[in-house]
Formats: C-alpha cells, structure tokens, sequence
C-alpha cells in the first residue's frame, strides 16, 4: 500500500522548548490514520507541520513523495487543494448561511452563485442534512449540525486528504457517533485519505484503520487500531485507560 504522507525526522522548536523531537510516521492512502497524544504532546504542532502553517527546523514532510516543507507561495497553493480541514470548533462564519459557508471555496474561485449552492446542498446532503438546512444561519443551529455543515465544507472542493482536529470534542455521546459514522462513510464514498487528531478514545478505535501516539516529541507507538489496543507498552496503555498512575506524570 503507498503512502500517501511520510514524515521523516521532523523537528520543531518553539524558543527553549523542543516540541517535535525527530517524528517519523507514515499514512496510508485511503485509509484513517488517528494521532493520539496529550495536551502539549506535540500533535497540533504536527499537524501544523503536515498543512504548512508551520516550518520545522529539521526533517521532510513528504506528500505523494514530495518534500513540501519550504514550497514558494504558488505551489503551496496547489498542495493546499488537496487538503480539506475540520476544525475542532467548526470555524463556521456567522455571517454568511449554511450554504455559503459550505461553498466557500467555490466562490472564492468565482464560481456562479446558483451553482456554487446546488454542489453546496449535494455535499450538505452527503454528511445527513436536508436541503433546508442551506439557508440556515449557523447560530439556528445546534452544535453537531454546525459540525456537519464544517464537513460538508471539508469535502466541498473534493480534497484527497481530510485533517479532522478533535471532530468530537463538545459534542454530547451520540451526536459524536453520528460525526464517527460520517468520517467512515466518507472514507469510503470518497476514497480519501484521513488523518484524525485526537484524544477521545471512542472515535480513535472506531474510526482508526492505524493508531499512532505521539509522547514527548516522538512517535512512540503505531500499529492497527485492533493492535494498538493490546500493546505492550505501558504509555499507550495508561493514555488509552485514562489511568492517573503510570509513566506519564501530568502536573507533578
């Protein structure tokens, strides 16, 4: 199976403290990959890294097998077509309706209007929401339909890879297994490639065809979800339990 992200040796400092200390980590084409770690683990910053918005100091991101760390503006550009983003909040404008938010990139590109909702209303009705929901403002609705809508906005220009940043956190038990059912049946309609930060235990094994955790600055771990869950090794399994004993020491 190609790969379609490989990370090498990748290094990232903010002044004295070293956030990524030399990450190495691959994910498959098409399949879900799930990044476990605690808060200040490193794996926002990774994912920065992955999208560019971030420059490492040392060490590749490859995509497609192509270095992308240090691209000029046009082709960061290109690359960023590839990617579509959930935002943990949503990152929703208030001030345009469910449709224009949806189509966002579309007329940003110039895209007719009417055109532009028609695709806008396909997609929204893709992640389970009825074309009414279109002309809706964000604040009618309720936190996990403004989470589908985000969706349906990550899927609109069609991307190859989707970046999922916590799908779940605010969302009650079963509106966080409906966004879990969503990030499958999207990885499977749209043969796309998904990479899903996050620490809620449930979605990382539902969803995850591979696990990897990040610790200290490093990949730690990685194995397929089933795997992950019996691995001997006592980080992993004092993160996956939540348990407050054991080798991570947090706030002592």
């Amino acid at each position: 199976m190609a790969n379609k992200i490989e990370i090498q040796n990748l290094h990232k400092t903010f002044g004295a403290h070293k956030v990524l200390n030399g990450v190495d980590l691959v994910i498959p084409t098409g399949q879900t990959t799930v990044i476990l770690g605690g808060s200040g683990s490193g794996k926002s910053v990774l994912l920065k890294c992955i999208l560019g918005l971030t420059t490492p100091e040392q060490g590749k991101v490859l995509i497609d097998g192509k270095n992308t760390v240090n691209l000029r503006e046009n082709e960061r550009y290109k690359l960023m077509t590839k990617f579509g983003m959930l935002f943990q909040s949503g990152a929703l404008f208030d001030s345009m309706n469910n449709w224009e938010n949806v189509a966002f990139g579309l007329l940003e590109r110039k895209m007719n209007r009417r055109q532009a909702r028609d695709i806008a209303v396909s997609k929204l009705r893709m992640v389970g929401l009825k074309p009414d929901v279109a002309d809706k403002m964000p604040s009618e609705m309720s936190g996990g339909m403004r989470k589908r809508v985000a969706l349906a906005r990550a899927i609109c220009l069609e991307p190859e890879i989707i970046f999922y940043d916590e799908p779940t956190t605010g969302l009650d038990p079963i509106t966080s297994d409906v966004i879990n059912d969503l990030i499958l049946k999207l990885k499977e309609e749209l043969n796309i490639t998904s990479v899903v930060i996050t620490h809620d235990m449930t979605t990382a094994f539902k969803v995850g065809d591979y696990v990897s955790m990040i610790y200290d600055g490093k990949i730690i771990a990685r194995d397929t979800a089933a795997k992950m869950q019996k691995i001997d090794n006592p980080f992993v399994q004092q993160f996956i339990h939540g348990r407050a004993e054991g080798p991570i020491q947090v706030g002592r």
